[in-house]
């Protein structure tokens, strides 16, 4: 009776494998909800580099711990593109504008947060509801992979600069990373290559919408936006 019990309760304490990969994947959590709350642009981009850095090192994990060889080519191209190269582009564009602080969010930055934490709640559990295993990365990642999606949704809808809708779309792309680990670990490597070849897209787009945004109107914020008639 007691070797039962001790048998289930080993089962029921995770791995350290586990509990590295579930404390990174809440670190990536929380450095979105940074990137909400904060008020410099510079320091929006710092955390973006943060979490990134955060994703390749739980892609540095799985390959480690699951064996598999081809996620520490990705691990390395993406901390070369998301902690190095978009930093220092979207670096760049700021020291071009000549703006530090970030434009004023469509409501409060409390209520910016309790918006996030109920959308970041309704994402872990209705993922966890849908009860998805994997051989990979425990189910735990996927949900908070899904909250992270959400609050970046939250910080590309709320805030009224084109620089933070920037990070908040390149911050989603890194849920969506987080959540392949969990999934699709064992795609071909071409395959996680090309979802990285997609944001680099999307750091030019941004880059060219920055650029033309501040000619035209002297500022980041998308307000002016909403003055423009057909």
């Amino acid at each position: 009776m007691l070797s039962l019990s001790a048998t289930a309760a080993a089962q029921s304490v995770p791995s350290v494998y586990e509990g590295t990969a579930n404390t990174v994947a809440v670190i990536v959590l929380l450095l979105e909800f940074g990137m909400l709350r904060a008020a410099m642009l510079r320091s929006q981009v710092g955390l973006y580099a943060m979490q990134s850095a955060a994703v390749s090192v739980l892609a540095f994990v799985v390959a480690a711990g699951r064996g598999i060889p081809e996620l520490y080519a990705l691990a390395a191209i993406s901390f070369a593109l998301k902690v190095v190269i978009v930093p220092l582009v979207m670096l760049r564009q700021l020291r071009r504008s000549g703006t530090e602080i970030a434009g004023s969010g469509a409501v409060g930055v409390a209520s910016e947060v309790v918006i996030a934490l109920i959308v970041a709640a309704f994402g872990f559990f209705a993922v966890g509801a849908l009860h998805i295993n994997s051989p990979v990365l425990p189910s735990t990642a996927l949900s908070l992979s899904m909250a992270v999606v959400l609050v970046s949704f939250v910080l590309m809808i709320l805030r009224r600069d084109v620089v933070s809708q920037a990070i908040g779309f390149f911050s989603l792309e890194n849920g969506v990373s987080m959540a392949s680990l969990v999934v699709a670990a064992g795609l071909p490597l071409i395959l996680e290559v090309a979802f990285l070849f997609d944001l680099l897209v999307a750091v030019v787009v941004f880059g060219v919408l920055i650029r033309i945004h501040h000619g035209r109107s002297n500022t980041l914020s998308t307000i002016p936006l909403d003055r423009l008639r057909g």
